[in-house]
């Protein structure tokens, strides 16, 4: 059976199904204790048994409804397809925070043409869910993005950005420790230029808080492509500039977002 042509609309409609099918069950099966399944590339970048679980959903799902896509995922590595398409996902972004009770975690669908490179994709459709708070972001290539909650659905427009001294910035940190000492030496630098930083936990969480004028910018290094796949488009479809640190296509080297009015200052700072 091949799989069926599909507009970014429709696939925008799927990865919104899946995410949010996939957030319910994590927020649903969340335990009082959650237990470190294992470690990945270091002994503090943990997998709860709920990050097995969400992904296996995924894949069962777009297993049958998408049989020729490929899909990348972060605990279970890559399936090729024949179809061009790529899903890209993480069960839980932000396993720390789930692991510690804190709600900021999220599961981020998302479908590429091409590989699941960040260097050479093109992002048609992506979903972000935060089941903590019972919203739902998301973008189709050109369509624009969305976030949908209790109340509603509304589009969303990014801020131009105000001067860098007034930006409220968020970052994240790699679990390599040497990485993360680089980082903040970086972050040293740049704290006193800007009205303030948050460290949330979630990259997906923190692309679609650009898109939503929660924070005015977002920067880090070293994010794998399901981390920042589904937040990339939401955060581009709503008029943010989403680059690496020189301004060129972002990637794991390095990921700014930000408004068009604060994106080239904000760029210079962390030069």
């Amino acid at each position: 059976m091949s799989t069926p042509r599909i507009t970014s609309e429709e696939l925008r409609e799927l990865a919104v199904q899946l995410a949010q099918e996939a957030g319910r069950l994590i927020s649903s099966g969340r335990p009082d204790r959650v237990e470190v399944a294992a470690t990945k590339s270091s002994p503090t970048d943990v997998v709860t048994a709920m990050d097995t679980a969400s992904e296996r959903l995924l894949r069962e799902r777009l297993a049958a409804l998408r049989p020729d896509d490929g899909l990348l995922g972060e605990e279970d590595g890559r399936t090729s397809g024949t179809s061009g398409l790529s899903w890209v996902v993480d069960p839980i972004d932000g396993t720390v925070n789930y692991l510690y009770g804190l709600r900021s975690y999220a599961v981020s669908v998302a479908v590429v043409e091409g590989e699941p490179d960040p260097s050479t994709w093109t992002i048609l459709a992506g979903a972000v869910v935060d089941p903590s708070l019972g919203e739902t972001f998301s973008a189709a290539r050109d369509g624009g993005a969305w976030l949908s909650d209790a109340t509603g659905t509304r589009r969303l427009r990014a801020e131009p950005g105000p001067e860098l001294g007034q930006a409220l910035v968020a970052t994240g940190f790699s679990y390599d420790a040497g990485r993360r000492a680089e980082q903040a030496m970086v972050l040293g630098a740049l704290l006193p230029r800007v009205r303030d930083v948050r460290r949330i936990g979630s990259a997906a969480l923190d692309l679609c808080a650009v898109a939503a004028g929660r924070v005015d910018a977002y920067y880090e290094r070293g994010l794998n492509p399901w981390d920042m796949a589904g937040g990339w488009l939401v955060a581009h479809e709503a008029g943010a500039l989403v680059t690496d640190f020189a301004g060129g296509r972002a990637g794991n080297h390095g990921l700014v977002a930000a408004g068009p009015r604060l994106h080239p200052e904000l760029l210079t700072a962390l030069g």
